[in-house]
């Protein structure tokens, strides 16, 4: 979990990569679903088409169906669920169901660090590569390295938007927080550090939680 800037994205991917996880993203799976002909897809479609935001219920029911694959047999990153202490409660059921244990890495970058990521963000009109104008701008200024379109500023990256978000992601996650710090399943670690330094820090994380999610098997063996 993080802010918009704090590097995700990018972390989920390295631990899905280094574990061989799948990344079970709700937007995409909403997307994907919508795609299909299904009784769950006809209500995706209808909540999309009203331009409102999908029930709890709903999503509930898309993230069950997805972590029942096989696939995620053996765990999953999770991106962009829960948001909220309701689906909160929603996953810890699904969890509960499935046998599964549930961990929370809060990637954590100062107010300041977070507007200077997203304020100089530049993103390809064509394939979609993003850059930043001080930590990662291209070679030529305003133009993508790979095919040489045209950058953007997304409308969602200006200063009143970015603000905007910042206060909205306090707001909403704050609970979720103190929900998982007050069962001792919340981790936090620093996302100022160079990405690989990030990455360390997770995989000391996920190194403990296996450890002793192997004893908690065990013990119930015996």
């Amino acid at each position: 979990m993080g802010p918009q800037g704090a590097g995700k994205g990018t972390q989920a991917q390295m631990l899905a990569e280094r574990h061989g996880l799948p990344i079970v993203a709700t937007g995409d799976m909403l997307r994907e679903i919508a795609l299909t002909d299904t009784p769950l897809a006809l209500q995706v479609r209808a909540v999309q088409a009203a331009g409102q935001l999908v029930s709890d219920d709903i999503l509930a029911e898309v993230v069950k169906a997805r972590l029942c694959k096989n696939d995620c047999t053996d765990g999953c990153i999770l991106d962009g669920f829960p948001r909220t202490l309701p689906q909160a409660k929603l996953l810890e059921r699904i969890a509960q169901e499935r046998g599964n244990r549930i961990f929370v890495i809060r990637i954590y970058v100062p107010r300041e660090l977070l507007f200077k990521r997203l304020a100089g963000r530049r993103t390809c009109t064509v394939c979609g590569s993003i850059y930043h104008m001080d930590f990662k701008p291209p070679k030529q200024e305003g133009v993508c390295d790979l095919d040489g379109q045209p950058l953007f500023t997304r409308s969602d990256d200006n200063e009143e938007a970015i603000q905007q978000r910042l206060a909205l992601y306090d707001e909403m996650t704050k609970p979720l927080f103190d929900y998982y710090g007050q069962t001792n399943r919340l981790y936090k670690v620093d996302g100022t550090v160079a990405p690989e330094e990030v990455f360390k820090q997770i995989e000391e994380i996920v190194k403990r939680e296996s450890n002793q999610a192997g004893e908690s098997r065990g013990m119930s063996e015996e």
